[in-house]
């Protein structure tokens, strides 16, 4: 895609390495101005046309069948991206200005950091209220466990795991894959990733289904999750390498993938221990170790907010100066050729 525009635009006044830091922090902005739209939100309406698919397509129990039907699902769901790709190329040849601008509305819409601190918010100030239950029931927005036995720091704990995971997905994967190839890319994760949330469950009826969606957005996460952690690491400035630490000999130990370095390099930076037990559908389940220290509280919730926000800020930063540099060297090449 980014290819293809810079033949459309062989001359832009600022380069496309330096330009697209510019436009993902005017998405930030507008992420930060607005938050999610709360009526027409593009996701909920992919997510309504996913479960009309998944209804009609999710038949079979059997294991082979019911993968080549998720993945014929997984297609289709995804296919209404060409049109997304035919109309950017569109406002493109057509004005400069009109497709920077779907370029910026379209990552807004991808990004859902300002929700993602909302509903932090909501769960820190219900503890520090004293109201056990709303925290309870607040969590229970973001998170799969159950909540309704978890006590005041069991759920300070789920949260901070919840915002540390959860900033990469919602967060720095998007400005990741917007990096790499524009809102197309950005726009392609978030919708493999809300697959992945409602088909990725180990159950009966999505074992095999929802398989291929699952690979798919672990893969798409792969790197970019690896690099949050870093940063994240890299933020906390001289608790890098008990960070680091914790990232190199925990995190292999988690279930997910992706979240676990995220999770384990987090809770290292800010020296506190996440959850060591999650309830799921009435059962209490052991967890692996992430982090260090003393267990978390509600207190160490605002400092985990603090750390993605620094983290956000570092990848910004690296991410311009990445650009500036790219841009020299092109310019560099083309003096000396």
């Amino acid at each position: 895609m980014m290819l293809l525009l810079c033949g459309i635009f062989p001359v832009v006044p600022i380069d496309f390495a330096v330009l697209l830091p510019a436009l993902a922090l005017l998405a930030l902005l507008l992420d930060a101005l607005l938050g999610e739209p709360a009526r027409w939100h593009p996701l909920v309406g992919f997510g309504r046309w996913a479960a009309w698919l998944e209804k009609r397509l999710n038949r079979s129990a059997a294991g082979v069948v019911s993968i080549f039907c998720g993945t014929l699902a997984l297609l289709l769901a995804l296919a209404p991206l060409l049109l997304v790709v035919a109309a950017l190329l569109w406002l493109a040849q057509q004005s400069l200005w009109l497709w920077l601008l779907a370029e910026v509305v379209l990552l807004y819409l991808c990004i859902g950091w300002h929700s993602l601190q909302l509903h932090i918010g909501w769960v820190s100030q219900a503890l520090l209220a004293g109201d056990l239950a709303q925290a309870r029931e607040k969590l229970g927005w973001i998170v799969s466990r159950d909540t309704q036995q978890l006590n005041n720091d069991e759920v300070a704990q789920a949260g901070i795991e919840s915002l540390l995971e959860n900033s990469a997905d919602s967060l720095f994967v998007s400005l990741f894959w917007f990096a790499i190839g524009g809102s197309t890319l950005a726009l392609l994760h978030r919708w493999v990733n809300t697959l992945d949330a409602m088909w990725g469950y180990r159950s009966e009826r999505y074992e095999f289904f929802g398989k291929v969606a699952a690979r798919l957005d672990d893969l798409l996460a792969f790197i970019p999750a690896r690099l949050t952690a870093l940063v994240m690491a890299l933020a906390s400035g001289r608790y890098c390498l008990r960070a680091m630490q914790c990232w190199r000999t925990q995190a292999a130990a988690c279930a997910s993938p992706n979240g676990g370095p995220v999770m384990t390099t987090g809770a290292g930076a800010l020296g506190i221990r996440l959850s060591e037990r999650a309830c799921y559908q009435g059962e209490w389940k052991a967890k692996p170790p992430m982090g260090c220290g003393p267990a978390a509280g509600v207190s160490d919730m605002a400092p985990a907010l603090s750390l993605v926000w620094r983290a956000l800020g570092l990848w910004l930063l690296l991410w311009l100066l990445g650009g500036l540099l790219l841009n020299w060297l092109q310019y560099g090449v083309v003096y000396v050729t």
